[in-house]
């Protein structure tokens, strides 16, 4: 080992770490595999923050450091960066293909905001409520990205619908004005019209949605409060997506690296599947999806909410109408559901069904059915309907023409009577391929930290916390991860912390969970800056909102998050994963690590 070490001593520089320099180190026995691993563990890291190369790329480190520094072997590695998490990976997204596909998420969207209305914060709560189902099911980044098109369609009716009636208030204002000059006869000074005539172009000109993006600093706009309608709704939608990231398994990368990681290192809990994190999480949902809501409202809405969420039609404005109509005429233009989208719904409430039935825990699951136990997890079920959906063909039976997807005029018809719901294709334009290499990166990180003792160091140095009460611990972790997420990427962030969570949690002997679950939930409130995740980015990208407004909006949520996962592991999630008491499964990892 020491003279393939030496043999790679060609001066290899890793942001500023230099792997020549090791050689001296690795003489025998004289460099502990502890101090192997937290390098490469610390290059990773510093990888990850600082983004020098693409995540999935900086993830392949630890494939060619730890079998050069004799911690994991290569094939023991190489068998980390594929687990069950990616299997059910792959089954999610091709129905996400499929919803994307055949437009069933523009429907919902559609849908969901005709019964809300158009009413300011009905409108926003529409949206929201829409968005946060869709990412239960869909990546937070796909959802946003699907469902911001559809918000900029309403925004863009309610700005030029503005401008419509500010330049009809002008003319009003012009015309009165005149005829009470020429009744008093003044001496020709003409009093301001209207502090908005700078939005039109003659008496009988309109102003277009892209003429008024051309004007001023302020002509996109109508009025302030138009302006912060645009904020409000944009906001809300990322926010929305990253809340319902949070209630399922397959959510987020961030709950899959947990999940992943916490079955790897305690094989014996058997308490993490997508009911139990389903329970514990949906009233997280509820509650932040509400109060996030009031906030967004409060601060760029004001308090009056009765004004702005009423549903009653005589407090309706003509914009209000209008709008209305909009979203109405673009839900007929998806003319009647189709064949496809019926058997992508069936398929999605099945998916769910059979995740909830496997293991509920209170009742025997349908996996009692068969003889050998543990053989079928959630991702059987996924790659099971995803492989499927491959084989039934998007043409009704016995139908004379195929469908293509409702409202894609683009789309060819495909004169193949047998193509089916999704091709290969439609699931490589999803598939995340450097989202399943980051998460076995993780994988491979865990590995080698359990394989090298590392993990057990760093609970022993962490036993002066052993003082603080297991509610000051999580608070703790909850505030640290949530606010280095907000510089670093979400599965990053995670996946350095979660061992350190673990060996001091086994450290302290208090149960595992009660630090890993707020951790992993607090893990995605990265929502003060563009950079914190895409779904950030992507509502920044529409330019209705300024850094300023993400920051001081962002703030809230994150506040809002914290406190709300503290309740709820403090409350529900005490029964629910029996918190109170350190499990015997962690007392066995405890001492098979020991050994």
């Amino acid at each position: 080992m020491i003279s393939n070490v030496r043999k790679y001593n060609t001066g290899i520089h890793v942001e500023g770490l230099d792997l020549g320099k090791l050689h001296c180190c690795m003489k025998a026995q004289s460099l502990p595999y502890e101090a192997c691993c937290a390098y490469v563990l610390i290059v990773t890291a510093v990888y990850w923050v600082s983004e020098a190369v693409p995540l999935g790329a900086a993830a392949l480190v630890p494939a060619f450091l730890y079998p050069l520094f004799g911690v994991l072997k290569s094939s023991e590695v190489a068998a980390e960066y594929c687990k069950d998490t990616t299997l059910l990976l792959m089954g999610v997204i091709c129905l996400a293909a499929s919803i994307e596909k055949w437009n069933l998420h523009k429907r919902i969207a559609l849908r969901m905001v005709m019964i809300a209305g158009a009413k300011p914060g009905m409108l926003v709560l529409g949206f929201m409520c829409c968005t946060v189902f869709l990412s239960m099911w869909l990546s937070n980044t796909s959802t946003t990205a699907m469902v911001m098109p559809i918000a900029e369609a309403v925004l863009q009716q309610l700005i030029s619908t503005g401008v419509a009636d500010t330049q009809e208030d002008s003319e009003t204002a012009s015309k009165t004005s005149l005829g009470q000059l020429s009744l008093k006869q003044t001496n020709g000074h003409l009093p301001s019209v209207s502090r908005h005539t700078h939005y039109t172009q003659g008496p009988n000109q309109g102003l277009s949605f892209s003429e008024v993006r051309k004007g001023g600093k302020n002509s996109r706009y109508p009025t302030k409060r138009d302006h912060m309608i645009c904020k409000c709704l944009s906001l809300s939608i990322t926010y929305a997506a990253t809340i319902g990231g949070l209630i399922t398994i397959t959510g987020t990368s961030t709950n899959l690296i947990f999940a992943e990681q916490f079955n790897n290192r305690y094989p014996d809990a058997k308490v993490i599947n997508f009911g139990t994190w389903f329970i514990f999480s949906f009233p997280i949902a509820i509650i932040m999806l509400l109060l996030t809501w009031v906030w967004l409202h409060f601060l760029f809405l004001g308090c009056n909410f009765r004004e702005t969420c009423s549903l009653s039609k005589k407090r309706k404005t003509r914009r209000e109408m209008l709008s209305e109509r909009k979203i109405h005429d673009e839900y007929i233009k998806l003319g009647p559901i189709s064949y496809p989208e019926v058997v992508t719904g069936v398929f999605f409430i099945l998916m769910t069904l059979l995740w909830f039935t496997r293991e509920p825990g209170f009742v025997p699951g349908w996996t009692s059915l068969f003889e050998k136990k543990g053989y079928r997890t959630d991702a059987t079920v996924s790659v099971l309907l995803g492989f499927l959906l491959f084989l039934i063909p998007a043409r009704r039976p016995f139908s004379r023409a195929p469908r293509t997807p409702a409202g894609d005029s683009s789309a060819e018809r495909d004169p193949d009577p047998m193509a089916p719901m999704i091709t290969w294709k439609d699931f490589q334009n999803l598939m995340p391929w450097e989202i399943v290499i980051l998460v076995g990166g993780g994988y491979a990180l865990a590995a080698g930290c359990k394989v090298s003792g590392l993990s057990v160091w760093i609970g022993r140095q962490l036993e002066p916390m052993s003082g603080l009460p297991p509610w000051m611990v999580t608070l703790l972790a909850c505030l640290l991860v949530s606010a280095v997420t907000e510089f670093a990427s979400n599965p990053a962030t995670l996946t350095v912390f979660l061992p350190i969570l673990s060996a001091l949690s086994e450290t302290l002997q208090i149960n595992p969970l009660h630090t890993l679950i707020p951790a992993t939930m607090c893990v995605s409130f990265g929502v003060m800056l563009p950079v914190g995740n895409p779904p950030n980015a992507i509502v920044f990208s529409y330019g209705h909102v300024q850094i300023s407004d993400m920051v001081k909006a962002g703030f809230g949520v994150n506040l809002i998050g914290v406190l709300v996962v503290m309740l709820a592991i403090m409350t529900w999630g005490v029964p629910l994963f029996n918190l109170t008491q350190y499990p015997d499964w962690a007392i066995a990892r405890n001492f098979t690590g020991s050994l």
